[in-house]
């Protein structure tokens, strides 16, 4: 449990820009080792609770696993952390200070969450080179991006992105001819550039051959540390592969966290989601 001198502020540090999007002066804050907060999150859609009265915590630097049936509110999570929904009540905090209740997608984004969708979404007929310089954490619009001309730090930059996603040697090849896995570990890279605190990872292995899963499962485990890495994920056999710790969701809310062997065994969990 989190007691109350855990519990985060209001930054009373941050102001507004011209068109009301929070800008954050000072660093983020994760002293007490947590780098988001959930509490008692609360979302409804013409009645129906898609979350309800849902807390959550992620430490700084962990791989977290989020499973759950169709409808446990998974995916509504992550469209509240990342700003696509708004809480009818709750509060989410990013760090100790940041209240990303306050902050538009784009403002999000830029403070350090990112989030992939299982859909792949590359720029096909550009080289993987060129999606990755598209996604460097500049600020820049996209006209000043074709235009731009990258110094050495981002080039040492997406050469690191290449080398942990293992696509050093496919840099000129057009992302539409890379396969389903190749994607997907291309979009996750085009995270990395942006360089996040906190990565959202939805269903990234669906579709993926053995290999590719456990190629996956790698990249993600090599996240650890330097970013929190939150991977919601149907294939169980790959969340035992990477996961210390799972949150089993059920209808809007926690239902229980622990590791992989403890919620299998959970009575709880084998009524509602292992054993349908």
């Amino acid at each position: 449990m989190h007691n109350s001198a855990e519990k985060p502020i209001i930054n009373r540090y941050q102001t507004f820009g011209i068109v009301g999007r929070p800008v954050i002066q000072g660093n983020l804050d994760v002293s007490h080792g947590t780098v988001l907060y959930m509490e008692d999150v609360s979302v409804s859609f013409d009645g129906f609770k898609a979350l309800n009265n849902l807390s959550l915590y992620i430490d700084d630097g962990e791989l977290r696993c989020l499973i759950g049936p169709n409808g446990a509110g998974k995916t509504t999570l992550m469209d509240v952390i990342t700003g696509k929904t708004r809480p009818d009540s709750g509060s989410v905090y990013f760090g100790q200070t940041i209240n990303l209740l306050e902050m538009d997608e784009p403002a999000i984004a830029q403070a350090g969450i990112c989030r992939k969708f299982q859909k792949p979404s590359v720029f096909e007929n550009l080289t993987v080179f060129e999606n990755l310089e598209l996604s460097l954490k500049a600020g820049k619009g996209a006209w000043a991006t074709l235009f731009a001309t990258l110094d050495a730090e981002q080039y040492d930059r997406i050469d690191e992105v290449l080398e942990i996603i293992a696509m050093t040697s496919l840099r000129f090849q057009p992302a539409g001819i890379l396969s389903h896995g190749q994607k997907q570990w291309l979009e996750i890279g085009m995270l990395l550039a942006q360089e996040p605190r906190v990565m959202l990872v939805d269903e990234p292995v669906a579709g993926m051959t053995h290999q590719e899963i456990d190629r996956t499962a790698e990249l993600l485990l090599s996240l650890q540390g330097k970013h929190s890495v939150i991977v919601v994920e149907h294939d169980m056999e790959f969340v035992r592969s990477i996961a210390n710790k799972v949150t089993v969701l059920h209808e809007g809310s926690v239902l229980t966290e622990g590791s992989m062997d403890e919620v299998q065994n959970d009575p709880r969990v084998i009524q509602v989601y292992l054993g349908e």
